[in-house]
């Protein structure tokens, strides 16, 4: 790791929908900001990769179920059976609010189903089938068509235990260690670590966010200076069941 890293937003990327040219954008934006280095990790917020691969459900096509009506309180109920679809067991419920695991593995609210910029009225986005898969496709692309190797992370919001507010995290990761494993090693003093893993891939995804923001449209952005090049997923950074203290 470097001693400076650079956050570049890339502006100028359109409201895309189901079948447009995610990859296209993100080079075109690069470009305009000098282009990709080797050993640049781009972070792309998941509600663009899930919008242009289809993920997104009009909820005039929705038929709320009871237990969806049960749960949403005064919320839409077609929204909660969308969040019910999705989730592969409910960890916690407190109407309206749902804690889920998806089938992904992820424990999060909602099971990432998310009404903020969907881009129409009455739609929500979903998260994307296989983040990990969708990582990789972006880093092929670019390694295509630039011949520059760079690291991807397809990012989104989500809470933690414990802790106020949201802080971006890595869904899907491609062409960089998402977690680095300190446990053998010894601090100045001698002490050898026994159980610290640092989730470098969210870290970057939380970085890349102050400049890319909720609200200001921009999707995606370049984390430059953290030179941790090698391989992995988003999947490693799912904790075990049963180490898990919080389901």
């Amino acid at each position: 790791m470097s001693g400076e890293i650079r956050l570049i937003p890339l502006r100028g990327i359109p409201e895309l929908r189901e079948g447009d040219d995610l990859e296209a954008e993100v080079l075109r934006a690069a470009a305009r900001v000098g282009g990709f280095e080797d050993g640049d990790v781009l972070v792309v917020a998941q509600k663009v990769v899930s919008k242009v691969e289809g993920q997104v459900v009009a909820l005039d096509e929705v038929e709320a179920s009871d237990r969806a009506r049960e749960l949403a309180a005064d919320l839409d109920p077609r929204r909660t059976e969308v969040i019910l679809r999705e989730a592969k067991r409910i960890v916690r419920a407190r109407a309206p609010l749902v804690i889920t695991e998806t089938r992904h593995g992820f424990v999060c609210a909602s099971a990432g189903v998310d009404s903020s910029n969907a881009g129409e009225p009455d739609t929500v986005v979903l998260l994307p089938r296989d983040p990990d898969a969708s990582a990789r496709r972006l880093r092929d692309r670019i390694r295509a068509a630039s011949r520059i190797e760079v690291g991807v992370i397809v990012s989104d919001s989500f809470g933690r235990a414990w802790r106020k507010g949201t802080t971006d995290v890595a869904l899907g990761v491609s062409g960089l260690v998402p977690l680095l494993d300190l446990n053998g090693r010894r601090d100045s003093v001698g002490y050898e670590l026994h159980a610290t893993q640092i989730a470098i891939a969210d870290e970057i995804a939380g970085a890349a966010e102050l400049v890319m923001g909720k609200l200001d449209g921009i999707p995606a952005a370049i984390v430059r200076g953290v030179a941790i090049n090698g391989d992995g997923t988003g999947a490693d950074l799912l904790m075990a069941p049963d180490r898990d203290l919080f389901r």
